[in-house]
């Protein structure tokens, strides 16, 4: 059957559509996505305001129309950090609902851990042992641990990278003084989750799975031979920190001329470095690999997961 999963997250609405079986790996078929940076439309009393608001229906329904047109059986819309936190967020959820025309599965930061670790591990496999998961996204970082598909230790801080662009590196480019309040802000929200981990199984692969880590990963990483072909990225601690004061120096404008760095992703990108860069170092963290697998790939697995099995004919 064809599903589509609608990850309604901080800086983008992005629509993934893949064919999908029991026991079956999903088969992505189209992928679009809208750039909201939701943060930008941010009121000083925490609602989103009207124009955001507006944005965020009109690209809901884009998605919702590129879904009948790709006859999508089933539409799994998923709501993160941004919506779940607003101050008038009960109003812009009906709102989104009313574009829609269902019910939206507004996720909590713990859940979005648990949802992407399990993609992780199933694109790593059982082989991969334990692994440590970063996921950053526009308004919180997910933390999760373990060696099972559902993680121990699974944890949400509001470290998102349009957040902590909106509040620490507002300037264009952010002087030094804001990237190390940023670093000091950062370390002190990780350090109580990284004690908690402390206490797991030394991890055997630590793993990033974002849209930010990625385009770091093309940036300051490099490739590693895969499985089947597949190349794997891999981004050293090192090379990450040596790349944001240059990354700080420059205006928004002119980072997209960078290997990896994404039109929609050059306001924030320097807030993601910086983030990630304090995360491996709380953690003890060398280098990282990257997952192409994250949260929507995960939802998708769950509904599979839930999808009666059938005996084969005989």
């Amino acid at each position: 059957m064809r599903l589509g999963v609608l990850d309604i997250g901080s800086n983008t609405v992005h629509l993934l559509i893949a064919d999908v079986r029991p026991g079956g790996r999903p088969l992505g078929r189209t992928s679009t996505r809208t750039v909201l940076r939701l943060m930008r439309y941010l009121e000083p009393d925490g609602s989103i305001s009207d124009e955001g608001v507006a944005a965020l229906v009109s690209a809901v329904t884009e998605a919702v129309a590129v879904a009948r047109t790709e006859n999508v059986v089933e539409l799994l819309a998923t709501a993160t950090s941004a919506v779940r936190e607003a101050a008038n967020g009960a109003d812009v959820i009906a709102r989104i609902e009313a574009a829609l025309g269902q019910e939206l599965q507004v996720l909590g930061g713990e859940s979005e851990a648990r949802f992407t670790f399990l993609a992780v591990r199933r694109w790593f496999g059982w082989s991969a042992g334990q692994i440590l998961l970063f996921d950053i996204g526009g308004g919180s970082l997910e933390v999760a641990a373990g060696g099972d598909e559902l993680p121990d230790l699974a944890a949400s801080v509001p470290l998102g990278a349009g957040r902590m662009t909106v509040q620490f590196l507002s300037d264009d480019p952010p002087g030094e003084a804001a990237v190390e309040q940023l670093r000091e802000h950062a370390r002190e929200t990780l350090r109580p989750v990284a004690r908690d981990v402390r206490d797991a199984p030394r991890p055997d692969h630590v793993v990033g799975s974002s849209k930010a880590i990625r385009s770091l990963a093309k940036l300051a990483g490099y490739p590693v031979p895969g499985w089947s072909g597949i190349e794997r990225m891999t981004l050293p601690r090192a090379a990450l920190g040596s790349w944001i004061p240059r990354l700080a120096r420059l205006p928004a404008s002119a980072r997209q001329e960078l290997p990896g760095i994404t039109a929609d992703r050059t306001f924030q990108i320097v807030a993601g470095a910086v983030v990630l860069h304090e995360a491996m170092r709380v953690f003890d963290v060398d280098e990282l690999e990257v997952s192409p697998w994250a949260l929507r790939e995960g939802v998708l697995l769950r509904y599979i997961e839930s999808l009666s099995w059938s005996a084969p004919p005989a």
